[in-house]
């Protein structure tokens, strides 16, 4: 189960996530730890959203980030899911998701590290990523590029990823 921010504005149109521009860079991550096209992602990973509404422009631009009324609005959507799919693993990607199911932390005190956290009363491991979004420089200087690799290399030996590859 792969969890984002919220939708942004081509999604809808789409009619999947991770559409645009960040879509092309987290499946991109994928197919490079991997070896999964954005097709067997899709058809293997369960996506969901923080927020399930696009919050709206940032005036100072790019996506305005869900305010915190809005998440606990959007809270119950993920909490059924977990109840439903009983995932064994939960990808958060960017802070917003990871602040919901870790708690709030740098960037470089989670990603590239599993994490075990409570989802409907399971304990199930964590694998956070960075927002692949054009916005951040994260990824692309240290520690980020080095932990967004050690992230993609536990994601691509986890268990569940494993299962999925065989299934393939």
């Amino acid at each position: 189960m792969l969890i984002g921010q919220a939708p942004g504005t081509k999604e809808p149109i789409l009619g999947r996530p991770f559409a645009w521009t960040a879509g092309r860079k987290l499946f991109r991550w994928f197919y490079e730890a991997t070896g999964m096209d954005e097709d067997a992602v899709r058809s293997s990973v369960y996506f969901a959203a923080v927020c399930r509404c696009f919050p709206g422009k940032n005036p100072k631009g790019g996506d305005r980030v869900p305010s915190p009324d809005e998440v606990a609005t959007c809270a119950p959507w993920i909490e059924r899911e977990f109840a439903l799919l009983q995932p064994e693993l939960i990808i958060p990607v960017g802070k917003l998701a990871i602040t919901q199911l870790l708690g709030a932390m740098p960037l470089d005190q989670c990603v590239g590290r599993i994490v075990r956290i409570r989802a409907n009363g399971a304990i199930v491991d964590a694998i956070p990523l960075p927002h692949p979004s054009g916005a951040s420089a994260w990824p692309h200087q240290e520690p980020g590029k080095s932990l967004l690799a050690q992230a993609l290399e536990l994601l691509a030996r986890h268990p569940a990823v494993l299962g999925l590859r065989e299934a393939k």
